[in-house]
């Protein structure tokens, strides 16, 4: 197949890696001192901060979504200032990324590639401001902040202790996962984000909330009602996939059969899962902006096939947080910001199929 019977974002994606050579060697060529800032190392992970831009750049071509190009500059701004990396090297990177595509990406869609990335350049210079996501509208904000004090000073059996009295004094599950469990999450990667805790510190608090959740289990884990069935799976290589644990926990709490696969399934698994488990709702959830185009893959490979076909589909995860109308361009049944509002979304689903 010709590059030019490709899209040209997905023409971007199969040349990103060549791409992004080129410009890692133009920028050391004309800033030198990068080398003595940095290191031979600062130029491998030029490169690989390069390839994961022109993926963005692509995946926000393909979708036709300029905001998961610009939503993404803005966090790798802000991430990189913690690294020494300004707001100039920033800039010169992505006018060389600009040069280099102007010189070497042949496409007769060129044009829209330059115009998503020049969103992205104007998007370097604007300032930003990131709020904690524990906020006085959240009922039981005191009580988010003193378990994530918690996690933040590694004391997970206080923090387990924490949430065990909370609910002996009449907070419930779903209020738990929501205003606590959920924000606490968001607060977490806002704070690694802006280099104010260590990934060790993320990854720690991640795992003390899923050993948590787990030892919660007892407490409200039931048989199921048998007539409704959620099968929910992270779509390609996703890792992050806690908040689609929740969900699941969510929609089992409310009485659906659920089967939680997780992250890296296959799709034809899926498939299978779909029809084993006999699932009236499929929860896909995507990330990383550059997995949105395969959450598009998946679903026209479920509606494809004729055992798979009559399963309603909602998606959910940052990207289509971002985009109002992601959903509809990937061509899902629904979307949801969330687990609460994903159990309206997908008792609605099932009242138009009957």
């Amino acid at each position: 197949m010709s590059i030019q019977q490709y899209t040209a974002g997905e023409s971007l994606l199969m040349q990103a890696g060549a791409l992004a050579e080129l410009v890692t060697h133009k920028q050391y060529e004309l800033q030198p001192d990068l080398l003595q800032r940095f290191g031979d190392n600062g130029k491998i992970k030029t490169k690989q901060d390069s390839i994961y831009s022109l993926n963005y750049l692509a995946e926000s071509v393909i979708m036709n979504s300029p905001i998961l190009f610009t939503q993404y500059v803005s966090w790798l701004k802000k991430l990189l200032e913690g690294f020494g990396i300004t707001q100039e090297d920033l800039s010169i990177n992505f006018r060389l990324i600009q040069e280099t595509l102007i010189e070497h990406f042949d496409h007769t869609d060129k044009t829209m590639v330059l115009e998503h990335l020049d969103l992205g350049i104007q998007q370097i210079g604007k300032k930003e401001e990131y709020a904690s996501f524990i906020t006085d509208d959240n009922p039981y904000a005191a009580n988010a902040a003193q378990y994530l004090e918690y996690l933040l000073s590694g004391n997970r059996r206080q923090a387990l202790d924490w949430i065990v009295r909370l609910l002996d004094e009449g907070i419930s599950i779903q209020h738990t996962y929501k205003y606590i469990f959920q924000i606490s999450q968001y607060e977490i990667g806002r704070l690694w984000h802006e280099g104010k805790i260590t990934v060790g510190q993320e990854h720690f608090c991640t795992a003390a909330t899923q050993f948590i959740i787990s030892s919660l289990y007892p407490r409200w884990m039931g048989s199921g009602s048998k007539e409704r069935c959620l099968v929910a799976a992270c779509v390609g290589s996703e890792q992050h996939e806690f908040g689609l644990r929740m969900l699941a926990d969510i929609f089992e709490m409310d009485g659906w059969d659920t089967y939680y696969l997780g992250a890296n399934v296959p799709n034809r698994s899926l498939l299978q899962a779909i029809v084993s488990y006999k699932a009236d709702v499929v929860a896909i959830s995507a990330t990383m902006a550059y997995h949105v185009h395969l959450v598009k893959e998946l679903i026209a490979l479920i509606r494809q096939d004729p055992t798979t076909s009559h399963v309603k589909i909602m998606v959910g995860g940052l990207p289509f947080n971002l985009d109002s109308h992601l959903w509809q361009e990937v061509g899902a049944d629904g979307y949801a910001p969330g687990a609460e509002e994903a159990l309206e979304v997908a008792g609605d689903l099932l009242s138009l199929r009957k």
